[in-house]
């Protein structure tokens, strides 16, 4: 009989809208190519709602629209409904860590994935950030296995909380883009390979995004500086990042469209990376799997993940600097970009991420 495996808390696949619907659909895919029967919770009226996607089957589960309580009543009857006809049920986040229970109480083996440092977010006040230090320390104990997406993950939890009981770290995957893919979606924002620097991210502070564009608007670079995330939300901080005037520096909102997405990155000339809180971030690794001259924000998830291979900023200066640095050194450029690359190819292949999974699901199934 085939192993039976859930993958909740993500908002369903296909993948539309960020890093944890990406993982989840090629694992999913991943794991049933593999012989296991995988299911995929999806919010309702996310997709066409179709059942199956490429082997995976998908379960539909709806919540009311109750502000930010809503992701948790999702994920609370995603919980309930995978009570009894799993194996495996792995939640990606802990923000319903008390409720993982739920499952083992029907002899379903429980695995979460913390996500990074939740609590850390700057955009959650004093309240929020409470409850998901909570939730952190609750899910070390209602799951039958933590896994970390980075080893400074694994040692962070250990730091603040003691020996975490099972802890496994699997990291992210991304695929490695080999050939350069056409131009013409780039014409869309009238640019041209190399012609400009990239940051995708979601415009939240701990990703550095007012630094990132203080740094570019201090250099001296003729390129420009194409800021790909939601520049009309309605926030404090996005109003900072608007009040940035340069016309070398073009927002244009989220790009969803992956193809479109695949090209902006390969053709830039420079991927600018500010993110800070979270483990081996896919942003990151799809610039490394695109051969990426990356700017990293220099802490110890993004130094993990790309290593030797690009510039690291701590603040403003140290950007600036490096920018106009890199623009006059043809060679190192070359040399970093090959070296995300290869690093990309050898250390996160998605097929190596899913055997990973497939040893883990063994052992479970011996216990």
């Amino acid at each position: 009989m085939k192993m039976k495996i859930a993958i909740l808390g993500t908002r369903g696949i296909p993948a539309r809208y960020g890093g944890f619907e990406t993982f989840a659909e090629k694992l999913g895919v991943g794991l049933s190519e593999r012989g296991y029967d995988v299911t995929v919770f999806c919010e309702s009226g996310e997709s066409s709602e179709s059942d199956v996607f490429q082997g995976v089957k998908l379960r539909y589960v709806s919540a009311p629209p109750l502000g930010p309580l809503q992701t948790i009543l999702y994920d609370l009857q995603c919980l309930w409904a995978a009570r009894r006809k799993y194996d495996v049920v792995y939640m990606l986040g802990y923000g319903a860590a008390p409720f993982c229970l739920i499952p083992r109480l029907w002899g379903a083996e429980v695995w979460i994935n913390p996500d990074g440092l939740e609590w850390a977010r700057a955009k959650w006040g004093i309240i929020a950030k409470s409850y998901f230090r909570l939730m952190e320390w609750i899910s070390l104990y209602s799951a039958n296995r933590i896994i970390a997406d980075a080893e400074a993950i694994a040692e962070s939890l250990a730091d603040r909380h003691g020996r975490v009981r099972a802890c496994t770290v699997i990291r992210y995957g991304c695929d490695v883009i080999e050939e350069p893919p056409s131009e013409p979606p780039l014409s869309e924002w009238n640019l041209f390979s190399e012609s400009y620097y990239l940051v995708v991210c979601r415009l939240e502070p701990e990703n550095h995004v007012l630094e990132i564009l203080r740094a570019f608007q201090q250099s001296r670079s003729n390129k420009r500086l194409i800021v790909a995330g939601d520049h009309l939300a309605k926030t404090g901080y996005v109003e900072q990042l608007r009040a940035v005037k340069d016309p070398r520096i073009w927002m244009i909102g989220t790009v969803y469209d992956q193809v479109k997405l695949t090209c902006l990155r390969y053709h830039s000339f420079a991927y600018l990376h500010g993110h800070s809180v979270g483990g081996t971030n896919p942003s990151l690794l799809e610039a490394m799997g695109c051969g990426n001259l990356i700017y990293a924000h220099d802490n110890p998830f993004n130094r993990e993940t790309l290593g030797p291979c690009g510039y690291y900023f701590a603040d403003v200066p140290e950007l600036t600097k490096a920018i106009d640095l890199a623009e006059r050194e043809d060679h190192e450029r070359a040399r970093l970009r090959e070296a995300s690359r290869m690093r990309a190819r050898a250390e996160y292949r998605w097929p190596d991420v899913i055997s990973r999974y497939v040893e883990l699901l063994e052992h479970a199934a011996k216990v």
